[in-house]
């Protein structure tokens, strides 16, 4: 019996360890200046992205589009943590705004902003990225306030989802 229980617990840790390098492997793939991944309690839902990083492109945003695919969406980067706020001026589509920290902890959600709305939406101080999903998709997935968003962007510093190239 003894020798079973030694086999059952080689297993067991072997188990383990494949999944743990299966999760680090998954998320390492996940990391590319292309994609996103949204980690929290509903699971994990990856989008594949177009970065504004610099003053004309976060300008333009979304401006002019009449549709995004499903799995798409555009992350605006910021040179440093600032208070932000957004508006829907030319913008088409209905969309959730997801703001976050420089660690990648989602700070603030605004959902389904109104298309040529130009009230401004702010998603408060401290603001290093905002991405731009389809409206409703943060409440069908079940996003909250406190997940976590991973992207290249994101890895400096103390990231709640380490990204490594």
């Amino acid at each position: 019996m003894g020798s079973s229980n030694s086999v059952d617990l080689k297993d067991f840790f072997g188990a383990l360890a494949l999944t743990l390098w299966a999760s680090q492997l998954s998320a390492k793939q996940d990391c590319a200046i292309d994609r996103v991944l949204i980690k929290g309690d509903f699971g994990e839902a990856r989008f594949s992205i177009e970065l504004a990083d610099d003053p004309v492109e976060r300008g333009q945003g979304l401006m002019h589009r009449d549709s995004m695919a499903r799995s798409a969406g555009m992350l605006f980067i910021f040179e440093r943590p600032q208070p932000v706020a957004f508006w829907m001026k030319n913008t088409l589509i209905p969309l959730d705004m997801i703001f976050t920290d420089k660690t990648g902890r989602i700070l603030h959600i605004h959902e389904n902003a109104i298309p040529h709305d130009l009230t401004p939406i702010s998603g408060g101080g401290g603001v290093f990225a905002v991405l731009e999903i389809n409206g409703g998709l943060s409440a069908i997935y079940g996003f909250e306030v406190g997940d976590a968003l991973q992207h290249p962007s994101l890895s400096e510093g103390s990231p709640v989802i380490l990204c490594k190239e």
